[in-house]
């Protein structure tokens, strides 16, 4: 590897803004060059990105600065430069083992980034969103709409600033994602979680938070919300895993052990799973969860174990495992983790994945079955299956459903749930292709003219008033019910990536580009195909612009989901266990 290590993405850090660095945080030295493995597998390019490393060069401060002055960054007037780093993977790409395994000539496969004219909109639009505390930027607000009411969408968000806080680490300024991982850190533990008379755990991360400025005293000061102030009132169960998959990577892209070493942090991550591996009356190591606790913050009926929770939850122990140290408790925590990883694995793969020939099945259960050689475990009867599942599965593919719990089974499609099964690979490998066969055959039910779907089918009619209360937000094809989010192409994408199925990506992103900008960037799209803009959504919404640029820039440097994509860990795969003692299927 030659030039690969001096070919990368410049968009500078704003580095006036950062000249008091942050305490008790140190650097080391980050890793360069650019190296991995990849096969063919089902005609489909697979690249083990485990073994991927940063392909930023390391420089001084003053070459940083060198270069802060000849590619200046969009939000101080300065024109906006783009490096190519496709190149990156030349080396790789070409080498002697590479080029055995590859078919078709590199450029077909991965075709010269060039960027996009909305591109450097986009990093303007994502700069200008930044929030300050005492001069140090620390999050990104939820939306710039100044067409609308404010209400809390001048808050940082913990789950809406992690593809902000990825587009930074991809560009090669991590400050603003340390700001944020430390502020969020201390809002943990120091912060008076009370509803009424109710006090949270102290594991639990905030919703949000606002910086509030002083102009007489010239002061900051931030007001964090737990969910007292959310509709309906309900803590964010996600905020915690969100934080920990985002430090991970942190620590993968900078190669700075240092911050997810700091005592602060390692008690932060074994505050988050006290909260998840406390002992109770659970026969199960799903998460039981109250509706609206995740991405979906409205009344959509997902409570109970929803796989988008579950699936966090597996990453994030996935993730803690990583950083956590085994002093002290950590060696018995640790073995906790382990042990819950091995449960989950096992409970999410056999019993929320539905394919064509587990709808057979369930189709065909007997009920009422009592005694350890019960087949349906949950005694789900056959009539609940809803009539759409079974044109909507396809002969070939499968999905991980939405929930499963006793005498009950969602078999709604929820595309973040499913994309992160696989990058934390808790999805086997099997799965994961199944799931990207379900998306290339329901392309239209689940891409359609505006990616992605956030959820299928949308519930109407009476089922609509019963699950959703008569939501005026969630009506069909809208918002949590049914629409369109712009903001999940990151992950859709690095699940393509993940799986070998780049050219799925791209041509979603052919589709976004064609309409996002011109749109001014909204938070979501209505109707069955995601063609209308909103009827509530922001414009200017931060997280559909920043799930843009994670999502171009993957494409244009496959490396970068090694920070967010975890290989499958052996350990972590339960022993075959006998059918009459553990399986439903």
């Amino acid at each position: 590897m030659q030039a690969a290590t001096e070919m990368f993405t410049v968009t500078p850090l704003s580095l006036d803004l950062l000249t008091d660095p942050l305490e008790f945080v140190g650097k080391k030295p980050m890793d360069s060059g650019c190296n991995g493995s990849a096969g063919h597998e089902n005609g489909n390019t697979v690249f083990d990105f485990s073994v991927l490393r940063d392909v930023r060069p390391c420089r001084s401060d003053s070459e940083e600065r060198s270069l802060a002055d000849i590619a200046a960054s969009p939000r101080f007037g300065r024109p906006l430069e783009t490096v190519r780093s496709s190149d990156c993977l030349e080396g790789l790409l070409n080498s002697p083992s590479m080029r055995s395994t590859m078919d078709t000539p590199r450029s077909e496969r991965f075709p010269s980034f060039e960027p996009h004219p909305m591109f450097a909109e986009a990093w303007d639009l994502l700069r200008k969103s930044l929030v300050m505390f005492r001069g140090k930027p620390v999050g990104t607000i939820a939306a710039s709409d100044h067409s609308e009411e404010a209400l809390n969408y001048d808050q940082v968000f913990v789950r809406d600033f992690v593809p902000s806080a990825l587009a930074f680490l991809m560009n090669g300024e991590p400050e603003i994602v340390k700001n944020f991982l430390l502020k969020a850190l201390r809002l943990q533990s120091n912060w008076e979680k009370r509803i009424d008379n109710f006090t949270l755990g102290k594991g639990a991360m905030p919703a949000s938070f606002k910086v509030l400025h002083d102009p007489i005293r010239n002061n900051d000061k931030i007001m964090a919300d737990f969910g007292e102030s959310a509709i309906g009132r309900v803590a964010p169960v996600d905020s915690g895993f969100w934080w920990i998959i985002l430090l991970r990577a942190y620590t993968k892209s900078t190669g700075d052990q240092s911050l997810a070493e700091m005592p602060d942090c390692q008690r932060g991550i074994r505050l988050v799973l006290s909260l998840c591996l406390s002992e109770g009356f659970d026969t199960f190591p799903t998460l039981l969860c109250a509706d609206g606790c995740c991405m979906v913050d409205r009344r959509m009926g997902i409570y109970g174990y929803p796989i988008e929770i579950q699936a966090l939850f597996y990453m994030a122990l996935r993730c803690a495992k990583l950083m956590l140290k085994p002093e002290g408790d950590g060696e018995e925590l640790l073995e906790r983790v382990e042990k819950r990883l091995q449960a989950l694995n096992y409970h999410i793969r056999s019993y929320f994945w539905l394919d064509f020939e587990q709808l057979n099945n369930v189709y065909r259960y007997k009920t009422e079955e009592y005694s350890h050689t019960a087949v349906n475990k949950f005694n789900v009867i056959p009539d609940s299956i809803p009539d759409w599942v079974f044109d909507f599965m396809p002969m070939k593919g499968g999905y991980f459903i939405g929930n499963v719990s006793p005498a009950r089974m969602d078999f709604r499609w929820f595309c973040l749930g499913n994309c992160i099964a696989i990058l934390s690979s808790l999805a086997t490998h099997e799965q994961e292709m199944g799931i990207m066969d379900l998306l290339e055959e329901r392309w239209p039910d689940l891409i359609g003219e505006m990616p992605l779907k956030i959820a299928y089918p949308a519930l109407e009619g009476h089922e609509w008033k019963i699950v959703t209360g008569c939501d005026p937000k969630n009506t069909r094809w809208s918002y949590h019910n049914g629409g369109s989010w712009p903001v999940l192409i990151w992950l859709f994408t690095a699940a393509c990536i993940k799986t070998g199925r780049p050219h799925m990506a791209r041509k979603a992103m052919e589709l976004l580009e064609s309409r996002l900008s011109k749109d001014h960037w909204p938070e979501y799209y209505d109707g069955t195909f995601g063609r209308y803009i909103g009827k509530q959504a922001r414009k200017h919404q931060t997280w559909s612009i920043a799930g843009y640029l994670v999502a171009k820039m993957m494409l244009e440097d496959p490396s970068h989901l090694g920070m967010i994509s975890i290989e499958d860990d052996r350990k972590t795969k339960a022993p075959s266990m006998p059918r009459s003692a553990s399986s439903m299927f």
